[in-house]
């Protein structure tokens, strides 16, 4: 039974990457745990901490076939551990009694949080590569609108004339800002655990640090200067970028989304010939993609929510704090993967109307232009009297329902100041400032 929608065999893709779900189920997590105990067997064997005839009996065992993960559950309801019951499935495989040398000196958070180590960077090699993927489509919008003039909207309202190649740079340079974010904190995110019982390496004798280097080298991670068992914040900052990144995503959405109502019209999602927006009013063209880019990216905040409690410990583990991770890291990774692909699909197909962006422009072009009104008078009034007669004008033009063009020519202050000819350049073609200049700082010309 599946309690949760990423669980779902009908939902579940909608709500998971299905590329990185492998990772964190029984199959792909026990895998990883054995790997990590046989490769700190070899290296313990090699140091002479465990018998040498122990290590290739272990590493049979741990790397045959797979473990029986009914019996791992049945021994791990008996011992109450979360490691016990996998540890005695396994020795139980091996001969010799090579089986009692399984875990030596070693927690289940050193296996734990060295196997999350080495996942989160497969994740963070996934959410780059769709990142990238991101970000040349993005540019490519940008390109391709750098000069599509458009209505800007500051506080949901119209604002100043725009392009939508501005809009979509916009988006760029946030990406290639957590590109770098990512690239700076993958070495602390990419560091393994092997401290023991309070973080001393008490169990390994004069040798423990030099086996802790061995099997950090050995899996391709980070030596800790010092035990993180209850530092928790590599994870954290990890899950707190994957909320940076869909919050992104979300932004994006929620821009398709409002952009696309039916009284603005001006951007559309991609749209197939079997979808459905409505089984009850067949006309409807619903925004699904970007609403599910919101419902995806709240579940990523919430889990960056959980991290960062489990940030706050007592003494040298808490296992309320860190068992934490073990709900909300895998429900960030996978579904920050699925928003990745999904803003990825929308972006790529987006439907951009050109025409209805420039006819809302045109609807609202002459309050979009009072302030080039207002700096052509301000060098004749002063800039706060020139905003103050310009507000007040186009009030007035509002309440009684003229154009701004009549209510300006009327005005004393504005009439009498600025030529009509200058009024009337002024409120005709509107300017997007120097929205193509900045299109072709953030993505070339």
């Amino acid at each position: 039974m599946s309690v949760h929608p990423i669980d779902s065999r009908v939902f579940g893709p909608d709500w998971a990457s299905d590329e990185l779900r492998p990772l964190f189920e029984d199959d792909g997590r026990t895998r990883g745990w054995c790997e990590v105990l046989a490769v700190l067997a070899e290296e313990e064997a090699a140091l002479g901490i465990i018998p040498a005839d122990a290590a290739p009996e272990i590493a049979r065992a741990l790397r045959g076939e797979p473990v029986d993960l009914e019996e791992v559950r049945r021994t791990t309801a008996e011992t109450h551990h979360s490691l016990l019951g996998l540890i005695r499935v396994l020795a139980a495989r091996c001969r010799s009694g090579a089986g009692e040398w399984i875990c030596y000196g070693a927690t289940v958070q050193d296996v734990s949080d060295t196997w999350y180590a080495l996942t989160l960077l497969k994740v963070a090699d996934v959410a780059e590569r769709d990142l990238a993927g991101l970000e040349a489509d993005l540019a490519t919008l940008a390109r391709a609108h750098r000069s599509t003039p458009m209505l800007g909207r500051t506080h949901g309202q119209a604002g100043l004339p725009i392009t939508f190649g501005y809009k979509a740079a916009v988006w760029v340079d946030e990406i290639r800002r957590d590109r770098a974010r990512l690239a700076e904190l993958r070495p602390r995110l990419g560091v393994g655990q092997l401290a023991g019982g309070v973080g001393t390496l008490s169990g390994y004798g004069p040798r423990g640090l030099e086996l802790q280097a061995r099997v950090m080298a050995r899996l391709g991670l980070g030596v800790p200067d010092i035990s993180w068992t209850s530092a928790r914040d590599r994870f954290a900052e990890f899950v707190v970028w994957l909320a940076f990144v869909t919050a992104l995503l979300d932004r994006i959405g929620q821009e398709v989304y409002n952009l696309q109502r039916s009284e603005i019209g001006e951007l559309a999602e991609p749209a197939g010939a079997a979808d459905v927006g409505s089984i009850t009013m067949p006309h409807k063209r619903n925004p699904e993609r970007s609403e599910h880019l919101g419902t995806l990216a709240r579940l990523v905040r919430g889990a960056a929510d959980l991290m960062l409690e489990a940030m706050v410990g007592d003494h040298e583990r808490d296992g309320r704090s860190w068992k934490l991770e073990w709900a909300a890291i895998p429900e960030s990774c996978v579904a920050a993967g699925a928003a990745l692909l999904l803003a990825r699909e929308l972006v790529a197909g987006l439907e951009v109307r050109a025409d209805a962006m420039l006819r809302n422009l045109d609807e609202w072009h002459e309050e979009a232009a009072a302030e080039s009104i207002m700096l052509a008078l301000a060098p004749l009034t002063g800039k706060q009297t020139a905003h103050e007669r310009v507000h007040a004008v186009v009030a007035r033009a509002r309440a009684a329902g003229r154009s701004l063009r009549d209510e300006l020519r009327d005005d004393p202050e504005i009439g009498g100041r600025l030529p009509e000819a200058e009024i009337d350049r002024l409120l005709g073609a509107p300017s997007t400032g120097l929205a193509e200049a900045l299109v072709d700082r953030v993505v070339g010309p």
